[in-house]
């Protein structure tokens, strides 16, 4: 390495470069500065000491945020390169760590946490006792960019947000059937099955608005040439329940989840007989041979659970 060179390495540091990432990724000094639990001078600082560093100006500054200059959509691209190569680093030097230990960042929906995750994380724990495992509920929409900006090692979502060009790297996890929630004593509850379509005549407790399934909802309704008679949203499946047992409306919510209620309110479900009602959860990194020691051995292990579940649903 040339002496130049060694003198330029030696000028750039890697929270700076960390920092510049955040910022373009997220448009904004003060939401990467949130982020990165760092005040917004300290991180502007940084940014104009990488400018000045470098001799080229790197960001438009304006009120609403930021834009990339030339330069700086040059920098991102090669900080993204480095950044990516030490997170490899530390997953191949994980693996000669004294015995499994360290933690793990996952992100994942409503629907993976209450049907599945519980069980499965208490197995692993059970048998990585010296693991740390940071679970975080988000939106399947919000787990996708998590992962993709580092925020997130692991994510557990429904891959039909998994749009093309997303860079993510997926395993599969589980299925699971989205179904009709309907008071005992409301007509739809002596069919068997439903249509979707069937169910716009009634007011409807949905979930967020950008969840998963009250997207898939919205989609299927407007296709049908219809809306939705949303009377409310709410954030929770026992909140749902609740609310669909005092005669707010009906609900859709996966099959499982319901099951595992024991007995919220008076309700049923009912099958949808809709395509998209059948969903896959899949786990998804930036990539799976990169991840930590720890992480990959906790992919295996929900890999391992999934296809266990599989089998024992064929029996």
């Amino acid at each position: 390495m040339k002496s130049s060179e060694r003198n330029f390495a030696r000028r750039i540091d890697l929270t700076s470069l960390q920092l510049f990432v955040a910022v373009c990724e997220l448009g904004s000094i003060g939401k990467a500065a949130e982020r990165e639990f760092i005040a917004a001078s300290a991180v502007s600082k940084r940014l104009s000491d990488l400018e000045a560093t470098l001799d080229t100006t790197l960001l438009y500054r304006h009120t609403r945020g930021v834009n990339l200059t030339p330069a700086g959509e040059s920098l991102l691209h090669h900080a993204r390169s480095v950044l990516f190569s030490l997170d490899k680093m530390h997953g191949e030097l994980s693996e000669y760590a004294d015995g499994v230990r360290g933690h793990v960042r996952v992100h994942a929906s409503i629907s993976a946490i209450v049907q599945f995750l519980p069980e499965d994380l208490g197995r692993f724990i059970r048998s990585n006792p010296e693991v740390k495992i940071d679970l975080e509920e988000h939106l399947s929409t919000e787990i996708v960019r998590a992962v993709q900006e580092g925020a997130a090692d692991l994510g557990i979502c429904n891959t039909a947000v998994l749009t093309q060009g997303h860079e993510l790297q997926t395993r599969p996890y589980r299925e699971d059937q989205l179904v009709l929630i309907v008071p005992r004593r409301h007509p739809l509850a002596r069919r068997g099955a439903v249509a979707f379509e069937d169910t716009l005549d009634c007011d409807h407790v949905g979930l967020h608005s950008n969840s998963s399934i009250y997207l898939a909802m919205r989609d299927a309704a407007a296709a049908a040439g219809r809306a939705i008679r949303l009377r409310i949203h709410v954030t929770g499946l026992d909140a749902m329940c609740r609310m669909i047992h005092n005669g707010l409306g009906v609900g859709v919510m996966p099959r499982r989840a319901f099951e595992l209620m024991h007995g919220v309110g008076d309700l049923a479900s009912v099958r949808l007989t809709d395509a998209w009602a059948h969903r896959k959860l899949e786990l998804a990194a930036r990539d799976f041979s990169t991840l930590p020691v720890t992480a990959r051995l906790l992919v295996d292990h929900l890999a391992a659970r999934a296809e266990a579940g599989v089998a024992l649903a064929t029996e």
